[in-house]
């Protein structure tokens, strides 16, 4: 992967973690989390679409479709997680 494209996905996943984080109302610590599981979640989708070969939205040498999907999922993972350790 090129030096912009891994920049471009870097901007991408941290803009979900940041949606998402505004969406949901962390707090500061959550801010983190959040986007330490976006950056895993779509460094993951990218490694598996590109393993399978999928081609799903793809952006140059990023396969952003799979990547995002992977991301959100794994942010609405770790959303759950917390908030079940939470209550305990």
């Amino acid at each position: 992967m090129t030096t912009p494209a891994l920049f471009f996905s870097f901007l991408l996943a941290s803009l979900y973690g940041s949606i998402f984080h505004f969406w949901k109302s962390g707090g500061g610590g959550k801010f983190f989390l959040y986007l330490f599981l976006s950056w895993t979640g779509f460094a993951l989708g990218h490694l598996f679409a590109a393993y399978f070969d999928y081609s799903f939205l793809r952006i140059g040498p990023i396969r952003a479709g799979f990547s995002s999907l992977s991301s959100i999922l794994l942010l609405f993972t770790g959303h759950w997680i917390s908030r079940q350790l939470e209550e305990k």
